[in-house]
């Protein structure tokens, strides 16, 4: 089992999660986010100068079995890209166990 952490872009999440659906890939856990990126833009309203170096993004959390991986990460790619700087990062990890709490059934099966 693997997790896969997505930062994107806001307005990307809608096309990025029916990539993931399309894929196989149907739970998963999201949270909206600010962060510092390389994204350097400042704004202008009514002739006050803003910092736009808080970013504001989609954070995604998704736990899959390993067959799914591949398929996860092309679908985000795909899916979340505009090729404008500030487009996100994926990270992977390993996942050593999952339970499910309602059963207290453990292994791979509790990702189903």
């Amino acid at each position: 089992m693997k997790k896969i952490e997505a930062i994107i872009r806001r307005s990307k999440y809608r096309v990025v999660k029916e990539a993931l659906h399309d894929k196989g890939v149907t739970f998963f856990s999201y949270w909206d986010v600010t962060g510092v990126g390389n994204e350097q833009k400042g704004s202008v309203y009514r002739g006050v100068s803003y910092s736009t170096t808080d970013i504001q993004r989609r954070y995604l959390s998704i736990v899959v079995n390993d067959e799914f991986v591949e398929g996860a990460i092309a679908a985000i790619l795909e899916a979340g890209k505009t090729g404008e700087v500030g487009d996100g990062k994926i990270f992977i990890s390993d996942i050593n166990e999952a339970y499910r709490i309602r059963t207290a059934e453990k292994g791979s099966d509790t990702l189903s």
